[in-house]
């Protein structure tokens, strides 16, 4: 690979770290506001849409960092 495509890579890498620090941080703070709802709300339509969008936002987050991980092995020639 050229160093112009590795720099473009590079370039994509710090949008994914960053895209991935985003939604690390609202899954963390949708599973903690959804953990301090009362038990009768967690269960209730809200509370269960709550739980699924930090499972969701979970699964994100995994994929996010197998991406950036071979991401940065390509960059790095590792690959």
């Amino acid at each position: 690979m050229n160093a112009r495509r590795r720099k473009e890579l590079s370039k994509a890498l710090e949008l994914l770290n960053t895209a991935y620090s985003i939604i690390e941080s609202v899954k963390e703070d949708e599973i903690e506001a959804f953990e301090n709802l009362p038990e009768g709300l967690q269960q209730a339509e809200q509370g269960s849409k709550m739980e699924e969008i930090g499972f969701e936002l979970e699964d994100m987050v995994g994929s996010l960092e197998e991406y950036t991980e071979t991401l940065d092995s390509i960059i790095s020639g590792d690959y």
